[in-house]
């Protein structure tokens, strides 16, 4: 399917599906990223339970733990990556997850998640595996290199852009000077908040959804993606390309996590249930452009969207990459640095 104009005809697609539903049909409340969910897969969950989806969307995980902790209510799911999975676990904002409940949990690959924050699935579900990395377009960027050093370039300047992420910023100026992307060293750190501030003179901005739409528009040159994202945007745009950078990236996995304060868990428990059925996980990453540590699902993946290194990165590059960690109390050195960041001249 062309995913052109995706985020309009998503949010399309759900206002039709609230008025088609009706009031009186109950309403299953999700919070997730922007373009990460096939509206068919939804359309099919609302007819097969006679209900209505609501999607609401974040653009961060600080967004997203900023929103809740400040007493937003009323979400069903949400979809932190997962290392904001633990940390509102350990806040006491997440429900423990009841897996007599999902008949479909055994499709998901143990020995990837095994690897990530929560092996046993007591407080998430995995949902996708992302690659954080460099979408540009082939005809405006000369001499591209597959690099984080690309934010040094003066003849790009105002054509860039950052994910608005505290992790994948400062994580990828860490990578760019020989760093772990989950280092609390002081030095370490302080080395990699001026790397970025010195980006922050060449970029128009840190953004997420603006920044997609403006690279396809051609707006932008140059962006720090995930790797469906920018998928997607190949999709509709032949000029725009994708690299993992030379230096290393990070691995993330997003979630689903249901919150304590659910008004519909048991609704929930019923379509991420549905989600991992092989079937529906394999037309999400179809449209996504992400991949489903489910293992069922992705038996029946085409080959080329399996062996596409932008999905399925090879080993060598996956040995550069680090996954994403809780780093505990040490996670205020990091929000501290943001805020030195943005408001730097």
């Amino acid at each position: 399917m062309k995913k052109t104009m995706l985020f309009a005809v998503l949010c399309a697609f759900m206002a039709g599906s609230v008025s088609m539903c009706g009031k009186s049909k109950k309403e299953l409340h999700i919070y997730n990223w922007a373009d990460y969910m096939n509206p068919k897969v939804i359309e099919k969950f609302e007819k097969e339970n006679g209900c209505t989806v609501v999607m609401n969307y974040f653009d961060s995980n600080e967004a997203l733990y900023a929103k809740l902790k400040a007493g937003a209510q009323g979400y069903d799911i949400l979809f932190p990556s997962s290392y904001m999975s633990k940390i509102m676990y350990e806040q006491k904002m997440l429900s423990e997850i009841d897996r007599s409940k999902l008949k479909n949990l055994k499709n998901v690959d143990t020995g990837f998640i095994s690897r990530g924050l929560d092996p046993y699935m007591k407080y998430s579900v995995p949902y996708m595996v992302t690659y954080c990395g460099i979408a540009y377009n082939k005809k405006k960027v000369k001499n591209f290199r597959p690099s984080w050093s690309m934010y040094e370039r003066t003849d790009l300047k105002g054509r860039m852009t950052l994910l608005n992420d505290v992790r994948e910023v400062i994580g990828a100026a860490l990578k760019f000077n020989g760093f772990k992307y989950n280092t609390t060293d002081d030095m370490e750190l302080q080395k990699a908040g001026e790397t970025v501030i010195k980006w922050k003179k060449n970029i128009a901005k840190f953004d997420v959804d603006e920044a997609k739409r403006g690279l396809s528009s051609g707006e932008f040159y140059l962006i720090q993606a995930y790797n469906g994202d920018a998928l997607q945007i190949m999709d509709e745009n032949e000029d725009i390309g994708f690299a993992l950078p030379l230096e290393g990236t990070s691995i993330s996995q997003d979630d689903f996590v249901i919150p304590v304060n659910a008004r519909n868990p048991e609704l929930a428990y019923r379509f991420i249930d549905f989600m991992l059925e092989p079937v529906n996980s394999k037309d999400n990453m179809d449209f996504v452009y992400y991949l489903s540590p489910n293992k069922e699902a992705q038996k029946l993946m085409d080959s080329g969207f399996m062996t596409n290194p932008a999905i399925n990165p090879p080993k060598d590059v996956l040995l550069k990459c680090d996954f994403l960690i809780d780093l505990g109390e040490n996670n205020t050195k990091y929000s501290d640095l943001w805020d030195k960041i943005k408001s730097a001249k």
